[in-house]
């Protein structure tokens, strides 16, 4: 789920000038949230995070209402560099519309997009934390440090295809989407992630919108989070509250829950999904960064200094 999976990311290496890469040894799914995480998955990784939800909208006013189910579906790729990560993603929605004089069966693609996101800045990459072998309060006082996010940015296009009925009809076949990705970690379980998102913003109705995403381990296997989503256009603007759970069946599987809901009637919006994330990372090599350079082919050494790290996080 939304970044707990990573373990930290950003904390397992603190203690050397050497920082390794941004792959984890579980899965880092961005399911069951909406808000993408700064961290990519790692260079030559392939990650599949799916789902089925349910959705039902109510408008008071209108005496309208539209329910149905659809399907989601976000592909990423690591490649070229450690920080990039290419994704795809798709939403396919069918549902019933009815009103007091229509009721229609609907069905599109409620979104299609293509991206690729880059992690521009990692507050622990080469940061080095001095013990202070004389003061153990010294060393377990906070530093402000921890306070400065991970910031990665994404750049995508919006593709319009078919006849469309979750689209404008002025809507063109191609827009863009662009979003501010910021990542924070407090302490080794809870990660506070900031999306801020410019979205179709050359087309006659542009939406802006934010997404902050708080998550929080319970233990190895289970993590939850809640979530707040708003947006903004011309045409519409709204808050939405989600929340939910996920569950690590393996080190490359995890399956979710979410359910989410608005707090006005112009539409009221309520729905609620289940999913599953799987990563294919066989083709994964080590890799190091060195001064911001990469360096591959880690040793056993490096390896083995790096898991010994990880287990002393986990034991505290």
């Amino acid at each position: 789920m939304r970044q707990i999976k990573t373990k930290l990311l950003g904390f397992l290496l603190l203690t050397t000038g050497i920082t390794f890469a941004q792959y984890t040894d579980e899965i880092n799914s961005n399911r069951p949230g909406k808000s993408f995480g700064a961290y990519s998955i790692g260079k030559t990784v392939i990650q599949a995070e799916s789902g089925i939800y349910y959705t039902k909208e109510k408008h008071k006013l209108l005496e309208s209402e539209a329910k149905g189910f659809g399907l989601d579906l976000a592909l990423r790729y690591g490649a070229l560099l450690e920080q990039l990560e290419f994704i795809a993603e798709m939403q396919y929605q069918t549902d019933t519309y009815s009103s007091p004089y229509l009721e229609e069966k609907r069905n599109g693609f409620k979104q299609l997009t293509v991206g690729a996101k880059y992690l521009f800045y990692d507050p622990w990459k080469n940061y080095e934390e001095k013990v202070n072998v004389y003061s153990w309060k010294a060393n377990k006082k906070f530093k402000w440090k921890k306070l400065l996010p991970a910031i990665g940015a994404y750049a995508g296009a919006n593709f319009n295809v078919g006849d469309n009925p979750y689209t404008f009809p002025t809507d063109p076949k191609f827009s863009p989407r662009v979003m501010l990705i910021l990542q924070n970690h407090f302490g080794s379980r809870t990660v506070l992630t900031t999306n801020i998102i410019a979205d179709k913003f050359i087309t006659d109705y542009p939406s802006y919108g934010y997404i902050l995403t708080l998550s929080r381990g319970i233990n190895q296997q289970w993590s939850m989070f809640i979530e707040n989503q708003g947006y903004k256009s011309d045409w519409y603007a709204d808050s939405i509250l989600r929340g939910g759970a996920a569950y690590l069946l393996k080190k490359n599987m995890q399956i979710d829950a979410s359910i989410g809901t608005n707090i006005k009637n112009t539409p009221s919006i309520f729905g609620g999904a289940i999913g599953f994330s799987w990563r294919f990372d066989k083709s994964y090599k080590p890799v190091e960064i060195q001064s911001g350079k990469e360096v591959k082919g880690a040793t056993k050494g490096k390896k083995a200094e790096m898991e010994k790290k990880k287990r002393s996080d986990e034991v505290q």
